[in-house]
């Protein structure tokens, strides 16, 4: 038997252990199997701890162990996995949208080192000095020279109210500059809009189109707070007139189950939301109900969804859900095809978990949403775009509208810490007069077709009023 096929074989056989604790209750035959299974793995780690070319110290046991668990886990399917300690204390501060920090985004820089890429406004960072595209040299000391970015993020998250050195290494500078910032806990908000405001980089304007009315709010993960805030920014939009709603859902990757199916009740007085359907469990079928729901009468409010390929399961949710009840237009390309539901399992006293596929989405008018790996284009999957209003995009255009995106986002720093900016060339003036401006054509598409909505409802405003009395 190869090695592949060996760990393969070792990675299905280790999911086991996580029905062990239970299989005292299982009929004698099925015990006999645990046990079996078990004393594999055991016996495989005896020989690779006794017979191996060098020594295995504890932390790559457990790393092999982990290592098989996720390899079997795979084989199942993409979405089920193992989530370590480490891994899982990340987890959590994702869900909640809270932890303790300094308030940057990081990334790469082409170099490969690891750089800032913009700052949260008000945050310890932004008060602090650091700039956009400061790169980051050191942590309390350590070097991130060879660091995974992983690494560098555990390193500056902490206890809130804790100092942690940075030394940082200004645009143009040649010596880097260690700056002393205290730890507060950070909000990443996950409603965000087109533009910040003037003079307030800290609050965006969610008008895109103050002529018409029109609003733009760009959801970009379904935690914990997703719905509140959304409730939030929808209230005011519709205190401040809006009569037109874009939700732009593209690269959303999904979140909670509880977080879509709240937006969606947002938007819609009854029927049902989304199903899940599992093995061993009845389906769980999730409505809508008429108490908070906003922008009414519908008629009146046009709605547009965005999404692309890179939109999945909350974003499939909350997109084919609008799209079934005719809620929304979808504009954009065919979403992921995540409609698989992950039940999150804490193991080890709460400090690891087993992230397993249990179930199911299926969307209100009964088709399925996931995309399983021998699916065709042809096959029911996902969510596509109303007919008419498909934009597919390529690979380039893809990219120039990240750049854009981030261009957009970017706050470099506090007012007053910016640097001079370097003088431009007279090469640099020449690429920057030849450089096309970049125009979303999706989002353009959304605009005219919310214009003519509004056209229309204005030209028979009149006579709904009167009927309504």
């Amino acid at each position: 038997m190869s090695r592949r096929n060996l760990y393969w074989l070792l990675g299905i056989v280790t999911v086991s252990l996580f029905g062990f604790t239970v299989s005292y209750s299982a009929p004698t035959r099925e015990k006999d199997k645990d046990y079996e299974l078990v004393r594999l793995v055991v016996d495989v780690l005896h020989e690779v701890r006794q017979r191996y070319v060098t020594d295995i110290d504890s932390d790559r046991e457990r790393k092999l162990v982990e290592d098989m668990i996720n390899g079997g886990l795979e084989r199942l399917d993409p979405h089920s996995q193992y989530i370590n300690q480490k891994e899982y204390k990340q987890f959590i501060k994702n869900s909640k949208g809270k932890f303790g920090g300094i308030g940057v985004q990081i990334g790469y820089d082409r170099q490969g080192r690891i750089q800032i890429h913009s700052l949260l406004v008000g945050t310890p960072a932004y008060e602090s000095g650091i700039l956009a595209d400061d790169l980051i040299v050191k942590v309390d000391g350590h070097s991130t020279e060879n660091m995974r970015m992983s690494e560098v993020v555990d390193l500056i998250q902490g206890e809130v109210g804790q100092k942690v050195t940075i030394s940082v290494l200004h645009a143009g500078a040649k010596d880097p500059v260690d700056i002393d910032i205290i730890r507060a806990e950070i909000e990443v908000k996950p409603v965000l809009g087109d533009l910040r405001k003037p003079g307030n980089p800290k609050e965006w304007d969610f008008f895109i189109d103050h002529e018409n009315k029109i609003a733009y709010v760009r959801l970009v993960n379904f935690g914990e707070t997703a719905a509140d805030e959304l409730k939030k920014t929808m209230e005011q939009l519709q205190k401040d007139g809006v009569r037109g709603f874009i939700l732009d859902l593209r690269f959303n990757p999904g979140g909670l189950l509880k977080a879509a199916v709240e937006i969606c009740d947002l938007f819609l007085t009854d029927g049902v939301i989304v199903s899940t359907r599992g093995r061993d469990q009845a389906s769980e079928v999730y409505r809508a109900k008429e108490a908070g729901t906003l922008f009414l009468p519908a008629e009146k409010y046009p709605v547009v969804v965005l999404i692309n390929k890179y939109s999945a399961s909350a974003s499939e949710i909350v997109s084919a859900a609008l799209q079934d009840h005719k809620r929304a237009i979808i504009i954009g390309e065919r979403s992921y095809g995540k409609g698989s539901v992950q039940n999150v399992i804490e193991m080890e006293n709460h400090t690891s978990a087993l992230k397993l596929t249990t179930a199911s989405y299926w969307r209100p008018n009964g088709k399925n949403i996931h995309r399983f790996p021998d699916a065709k284009e042809s096959d029911e999957w996902g969510v596509k775009p109303n007919p008419g209003f498909e934009v597919p995009l390529t690979t380039e255009e893809e990219i120039a509208y990240m750049r854009y995106r981030v261009d957009r986002d970017v706050v470099h720093g506090k007012p007053g810490t910016k640097p001079a900016p370097k003088p431009a060339t007279d090469k640099d003036k020449e690429a920057e007069k030849d450089k096309k401006p970049f125009e979303d054509k999706v989002l353009k598409k959304a605009l005219d077709y919310l214009r003519g909505e509004i056209k229309k409802i204005g030209q028979g405003r009149t006579a709904f009023e009167i009927s309504n009395g």
